[in-house]
């Protein structure tokens, strides 16, 4: 059955240990220009982009379309000139101060009722969407059904790594953009592409390689989950 959802791309770097983060888990600055530039490419190519509350609360801005090239593409293809910026938070729970609320960008929270009271009203996002599980959690599944309904065709997901792990388990997430950086940052309780509760060898996602290249010291891994025949999804 084809699911009319986004294609779904996850972008992040990493260090050559697989963290995404230090200890502390302070803002990965360690990424090169072209590894920022490589993001921009991504964040161009689609119509939004999705972050975690614990991502925004690290930067405490998001990455805009600023390449003269990149912006001309998108007003080429009758695109706004920067995709949606959507934050998911169950808790709501995010200072209305930061820089990120000056940027300008199109907002959406993804919460749940609880997490929504503080912002209804108010200007900062330009939608809520509040979808839950009987449990009181967000619904994926249906937040992306509804997304695609949005003309939401095309969407990178920029962490962290509870949210691409939940991702994973719902079976949301169609490709992989890694950038392995020259550096150890080590340490059990720095966070990883992939956190939440793990997977058992025989029933881990399975990747497969569609493109690898490097630029100086960096390593640019492009894969694709595979599926069993019949889990196509539209783009």
């Amino acid at each position: 059955m084809v699911q009319h959802r986004p294609h779904t791309t996850v972008v992040l770097a990493m260090s050559a240990d697989g963290k995404i983060a230090d200890l502390v888990r302070s803002p990965a600055r360690f990424g090169s220009g072209a590894d920022k530039a490589h993001l921009e490419k991504q964040i161009a190519a689609s119509d939004a982009v999705l972050f975690g509350a614990g991502t925004l609360r690290a930067y405490g801005t998001t990455l805009t379309v600023s390449h003269p090239i990149l912006l001309q593409q998108r007003k080429t293809e009758n695109k706004s000139l920067q995709p949606v910026h959507i934050v998911l938070s169950s808790s709501g729970n995010l200072n209305p101060d930061i820089k990120f609320f000056q940027q300008p960008v199109k907002r959406w929270l993804l919460t749940t009722t609880k997490g929504s009271n503080f912002w209804q009203g108010r200007s900062e996002f330009e939608q809520i969407l509040v979808m839950e599980t009987p449990t009181g959690n967000i619904d994926t599944r249906a937040v992306w059904q509804h997304l695609g309904s949005l003309e939401i065709k095309r969407l990178a997901v920029l962490g962290g790594g509870e949210l691409v792990a939940s991702l994973l388990e719902s079976d949301l997430i169609d490709e992989f953009w890694l950038t392995i950086c020259p550096l150890i940052l080590g340490g059990t309780a720095a966070p990883t592409p992939v956190e939440g509760e793990g997977f058992l060898s025989n029933f881990a996602p399975k990747l497969q390689l569609l493109e690898v290249h490097t630029v100086e010291q960096e390593v640019f891994l492009h894969y694709r989950l595979q599926r069993s025949v019949g889990m196509d999804y539209a783009s």
